[in-house]
């Protein structure tokens, strides 16, 4: 497949279908220099957006924590997101739509005068960890860790906290694992690099507390899907020591759907019934 600047098709950006290659920038894009930026992972199953409405308040609220309004409306967005599915013709797609303070009067940190811009594009694409998502991930432990909230805005979805999940992830493939595993600022496990983990223990469910973490929409989907069930779900912290005595574990996210985990490190874990039974019940949600 093309690059992702070289393909055909179109994206949204600011009210207008655009010509996918000249969907552009200029080099003085604040965002580029500054991390202005909050974006949305979501998928179109069967034509529907999963919980599209709840993506774009989401934007909206990242786009508040940091100080950048978003000039357009949820009803706006939604509308936005099903006109470029529709240009590209596809009904079962990842979109991606990005807010960003644009090139405009200034070029400091500062950047009142600048313009915040919208942009929604959508391409196919299938399981985030590939073959991972039947046989269980292996992931590595990340040197970095989690931010406190009092040092970044930690419920924003912003492209700034993901400069540490590039280079963990980078370091996880170069061992030959799928994607790594953060601890938090206070030692306790957190998340994926786009994930939030959940284990299993005697028939109960355990998964970190979103105190310091992106509480994932997936995640909350989720959680909501176990308790339907009856089945025990804490939200806690969650020292690393206790990773040898969970049974199964998998992440949650828009792109990593359920994915099942066979190994953190050292400490491996079995592809259990309820870890397919979740992954199973959730594909069957999405695509009601």
């Amino acid at each position: 497949m093309a690059g992702y600047d070289d393909r055909d098709g179109k994206i949204w950006m600011d009210g207008t279908l655009v010509d996918w290659r000249a969907a552009n920038v200029h080099i003085l894009t604040h965002a580029l220099h500054y991390a202005s930026s909050v974006f949305e992972g979501e998928r179109c199953y069967n034509g529907k957006i999963f919980k599209s409405t709840e993506h774009s308040q989401r934007l909206l609220k990242s786009g508040e924590l940091l100080d950048m309004p978003i000039p357009y409306s949820v009803e706006e967005i939604n509308t936005a997101k099903d006109q470029v599915l529709a240009a590209n013709g596809l009904t079962d797609a990842y979109v991606r739509a990005v807010a960003f303070r644009g090139a405009g009067d200034e070029m400091g940190v500062a950047s009142l005068g600048n313009p915040v811009r919208l942009a929604i594009a959508v391409w196919e694409w299938g399981a985030y960890y590939g073959d991972a998502k039947f046989k269980g991930a292996k992931l590595d432990i990340a040197k970095w860790k989690r931010p406190s909230p009092e040092t970044i805005p930690t419920a924003a979805k912003a492209a700034g906290l993901y400069m540490i999940c590039t280079m963990s992830k980078h370091a996880a493939m170069a061992k030959g694992c799928s994607d790594a595993l953060f601890f938090d600022y206070r030692g306790y496990v957190a998340e994926a690099t786009g994930a939030n983990i959940f284990f299993v223990k005697d028939g109960e469910v355990h998964t970190p507390l979103p105190d310091a973490i992106l509480n994932g929409i997936t995640r909350q989907t989720v959680i909501a899907m176990l308790r339907d069930k009856g089945i025990t779900v804490h939200e806690r912290h969650i020292m690393p020591e206790e990773l040898e005595g969970f049974q199964q574990c998998w992440l949650t996210g828009t792109a990593a759907e359920v994915t099942p985990v066979g190994q953190i490190g050292d400490y491996t874990f079995e592809v259990g019934a309820l870890t397919r039974e979740i992954a199973t019940d959730y594909e069957a949600l999405v695509r009601r």
